[in-house]
């Protein structure tokens, strides 16, 4: 497979980086949480076409923090329990000081 070109994603994913010094396999970890909290339906079928569901959601689980959205979303598509995400069990032990 071909490697995964950042400039084929949308441009505001990677707006607080130079998207020139992004590499596919050394920073796969930023690439797949700006994809799956910031990004459009073009850029997850091009995350898809370069890594495969189980990498991402390999990946996903070690997040300590994920948009909820996000993580219902890759939970329901690697059919993994939320409780085996970082970023649940993270939220569900950090006490929230403002409850409105």
């Amino acid at each position: 497979m071909d490697d995964l070109s950042v400039d084929q994603f949308s441009k505001h994913l990677f707006w607080d980086v130079d998207r020139n010094q992004l590499d596919s396999s050394n920073d796969k970890a930023y690439i797949i949480k700006q994809v799956l909290e910031y990004g459009l339906l073009h850029d997850w079928v091009l995350i898809q076409k370069y890594y495969d569901i189980e990498q991402i959601a390999q990946t996903a689980k070690t997040f300590r923090e994920l948009d909820k959205k996000a993580l219902s979303f890759i939970a329901l598509l690697s059919h993994s329990p939320k409780k085996d995400f970082r970023c649940f069990t993270w939220q569900q032990s950090t006490p929230r000081h403002w409850v409105f």
